[in-house]
């Protein structure tokens, strides 16, 4: 093998075999010379500025703007391919895309990056700086708009038809701050510089009527209907943005949308002095696509988010009807044209919506609609907690969509003279199955909505499908087994190994060849190296070199030294007590009170690196955080401790930081109690880059296991199957205190306030859910989670046994890109096929 580049003060470097590392290349046009020639055209034009005056943000817009002109040229001629062929489209509604930073990974698709690198270098610039500059769309909260993400991308690559359809925040996921040890949040303002990205289309704008009352009439053909009179309109206006493809010509569509008065200003009370009221509509209008998901304990964040996910569904449905009757053809076949999927139960009131479209407003029969509507949806579960299925109060839902209350009690009967028919007698299946809540206060249960009105029903990893069929939705199994389906989710390797990890990425390619990012299989190759003692120091080498990245971005962002030769044992992800961070601290107070019970008993060094993001109104995932900080405190400053263990908390972990952590971590926290995880995706991004994994048989770790082999996962904890027996008997945790010293050792710890400068009250309530409910069995996990990590140390002392492990995890994660999830919904769910085309270089437009 050559050698490995060498490492910068930046640490992301991006070269040219990394960056190139799935072959392809930019058009023919594009050179250095246009790059410069084209960027200097937007400083000045774009921009209004000259290079001795520019900021550092006008030079980042002056390059966006470049690459997004260039981008615009494959979006036109998809768009105009995709009219012509007029091929079956994928929509995706979701309520979240985390998009990450889009100049980086614009580059790296249209194989540009080194091209840009140079033209910036001549031009007296660094690259990196301007991709430091970047703020991101905060569109998302975690896992669910991350993976959307992921399958724009892949549904791109993979040329097949698609429109994301999603919100428009003005105000995104918040921005963590740490004080005093506790989180604060701060407005995620990211669209403060402008958004370079997105093309906004005002001449495409649909009302969305909410509120008000229903009434009947008979139309001119003698038919009863029903007229929503609302009690208020707001508009919606669309913000579009291309989504390229990795080396290929497709560039398909995120449409997002705001939401706005149908009258901005009212001359009118502005001429009589209100000049509050002049603007009032407006402002209550915009406040739907303010903020991403607002806090709905009080009412009205109820009221808003039911509003919030009703107005982007009912846009985008009004758009998918626009543009299919664009073509002179009858309704009657939408569900022939679109293959829409609800990504969760955000969405899932699109059923009804359709359903009011087509009888409403196209006068479509009733059976007819019900036809087209079920053949137009699937539905993607995310979640084994039954809370988080979402549903709505009836008479808070019934004063918001009136209409569509009446269209779900309709569902509903035919619905459940279906159920009876099938299971006679069983009054008890029909009230679970039932799309409204009858046993307590009235609530319309919109997982159910989704199940009725979808032709697919699917998980997201194989044991999470299976306990949907088995526990989450038994009933709607048993009722229509066919309707459900796997799809394990999966990540793209463009963005998290490409792009994140350069050196990885040139290493990889200069021992296996060029394509494995569109072909994932293809790091099987990658096991041929195992046995090459210079392939094992290369492959060391570049995680050394990525630690070393983020132990200086540690430094200048949070004052704390961290040792790259340690192990770097991360956990990053939103914070949830099913996601058990706490597990982790109970292990690291493990070792701590280890190391002071024998200080001079040898330890491998360990930094413990921490990040994700609580709910603002999840008071014990807040408290968990300042337990960490806590704990970190108490560790750095002993002296007993002091090189040996490091706790470092990462504030505000988003896409931007993952590109640093995931490249950097030698072990991957996935230690979920088993049975909650629905799959997991952060596992995989590990996993590429060479990290191994700690963790239960929950979510995509049991398939990760499968696929990497037993022997290179660190496997501990109770299986589903043992957690839900365990509750059954009538679990007691405070068993395993009395039973376990150290484990006692550690909760008295806690308890003491010791961690708390004294006081008990700070992590009481942490230490009272543990040993009475322990919801997610930390104390049942606590042994086994302990002795699995001192099998992590174990293993860490032989380099070259870590390393092959390292090695073989990458090699055999081809199963988990998105590429292959898409490829799975395209074949078993949406039945969409790819629609390929090339752009002639020659046609493809001037740089200026």
């Amino acid at each position: 093998m050559g050698p490995v580049q060498g490492d910068t003060e930046k640490g992301h470097h991006m070269t040219m075999e990394g960056i190139h590392a799935t072959g392809g290349a930019a058009t023919a046009k594009t050179t250095v010379e246009t790059v410069k020639r084209a960027f200097k055209y937007n400083l000045f034009h774009r921009l209004g500025r000259f290079p001795a005056v520019a900021t550092k943000n006008d030079k980042y817009l002056a390059l966006a703007y470049t690459v997004r002109d260039q981008l615009l040229h494959h979006w036109v001629a998809t768009a105009e391919n995709y009219f012509k062929t007029g091929s079956r489209t994928v929509c995706y509604l979701s309520a979240e895309f985390l998009l990450g930073p889009q100049l980086g990974n614009n580059l790296v698709n249209m194989g540009l990056f080194e091209v840009a690198r140079q033209a910036m270098r001549e031009l007296d610039l660094d690259l990196d700086d301007l991709l430091e500059q970047e703020v991101e769309p905060g569109l998302g909260n975690g896992g669910l708009g991350r993976l959307a993400a992921c399958f724009l991308d892949s549904l791109a690559t993979l040329q097949i038809p698609a429109i994301g359809y999603g919100i428009r925040y003005e105000f995104g996921i918040f921005e963590q701050e740490i004080r005093d040890g506790q989180q604060c949040e701060r407005t995620d303002k990211w669209l403060r510089y402008g958004n370079p990205w997105e093309i906004a289309r005002p001449e495409i704008s649909f009302e969305v009527k909410l509120g008000g009352h229903t009434e009947e009439y008979v139309d001119g053909q003698g038919r009863t209907r029903v007229r929503w009179i609302p009690g208020r309109i707001v508009k919606g206006t669309t913000y579009d943005t291309a989504i390229l493809g990795h080396r290929v010509s497709t560039a398909n569509m995120l449409r997002l949308w705001k939401a706005e008065a149908p009258e901005t200003f009212e001359f009118e009370a502005f001429n009589v002095g209100d000049y509050y009221g002049a603007v009032d509509q407006n402002v209550a209008a915009e406040n739907l696509t303010k903020v991403l998901y607002p806090n709905d304990e009080p009412i009205v964040g109820k009221l808003l988010r039911l509003e919030q996910q009703y107005f982007f569904v009912s846009c985008s449905l009004q758009d998918m009807i626009r543009i299919y009757l664009q073509r002179g053809v009858r309704l009657e076949r939408f569900h022939e044209k679109y293959a829409v999927q609800l990504n969760d139960t955000h969405p899932s009131i699109a059923i009804a919506e359709l359903m009011r479209l087509l009888v409403d407003e196209h006068g479509m029969g009733w059976d007819q609609a019900w036809g087209v509507v079920t053949g137009a949806f699937g539905y993607t579960n995310h979640t084994l907690l039954p809370e988080a299925l979402e549903k709505w109060p009836v008479g808070l839902f019934g004063m918001v969509l009136p209409r569509h209350l009446q269209i779900i009690y309709e569902i509903n009967r035919r619905f459940l003279d279906q159920v009876r028919a099938r299971f006679p007698g069983d009054e008890g299946r029909v009230s679970r199955l039932s799309l409204i809540d009858e046993t307590g206060d009235r609530y319309v249960r919109m997982a159910n909505l989704a199940c009725v009105g979808s032709h697919a029903i699917n998980g997201v990893a194989r044991l999470h499908s299976e306990l949907v069929k088995t526990q989450l939705l038994v009933d709607f199994h048993a009722m229509s087994p066919e309707k459900f389906h796997n799809v394990t989710n999966g990540v793209t390797p463009r963005r998290f190994v490409v792009l994140s990890n350069p050196k990885l990425s040139a290493l990889i390619t200069r021992a296996v060849g060029e394509g494995w990012a569109t072909d994932l299989n293809r790091l099987k190759k990658l096991e041929s190296f195992v046995e090459d003692p210079g392939f094992r120091q290369e492959w060391r080498q570049v995680k050394l070199e990525n630690k070393r990245c983020l132990a200086r971005h540690v430094e200048r962002t949070l004052g704390l030294a961290l040792d790259p030769e340690s192990l770097f044992d991360i956990q990053v992800k939103r914070f949830h007590e099913y996601k058990r961070q706490h597990l982790n601290v109970l292990n690291i107070l493990t070792q701590f009170i280890r190391i002071k019970q024998n200080p001079a008993k040898p330890v491998e060094p360990r930094t413990y690196i921490f990040g994700g993001k609580a709910a603002p109104g999840y008071s014990m995932a807040k408290r968990i955080i300042r337990l960490i900080h806590s704990v970190g405190r108490a560790l750095n400053d002993d002296p007993d401790v002091r090189g040996r263990l490091r706790v470092v908390f990462l504030p505000n972990f988003n896409v931007k930081n993952a590109h640093r952590v995931y490249p950097a971590a030698d072990l991957s926290e996935q230690i979920s109690t088993a049975g909650k995880e629905a799959s997991g995706t952060g596992n995989m991004k590990f996993s590429m880059n060479g990290a191994l994994t700690i963790g239960t048989l929950d979510g995509a770790n049991l398939e990760i296991r499968e696929e990497v082999g037993p022997e290179n996962f660190f496997l501990f904890g109770l299986t589903a199957d043992q957690v839900q027996e365990l509750s059954w008997q009538g679990y007691q945790p405070w068993r395993y205190y009395q039973s376990n010293p150290m484990l006692k050792d550690v909760i008295d710890l806690i308890a003491s306030g010791a961690l708390a400068d004294g006081d008990r009250s700070v992590f009481g309530p942490v230490v009272d859910s543990l040993m009475g409910e322990d919801p997610f069995m930390l104390m049942a996990d606590y042994q086994s989670y302990v002795d699995c990590q001192d099998a992590v140390s174990r293993v860490w002392a032989e380099p070259d046994r870590w390393t092959r492990m390292s090695i073989l995890n990458a090699a055999r994660m081809g199963k988990f890109s998105s590429d292959r999830s898409i490829q799975e919904y395209c074949r078993d769910i949406w039945k969409v096929q790819p629609v390929p085309f090339t752009i002639d270089p020659e046609a493809s437009g001037e740089w200026y």
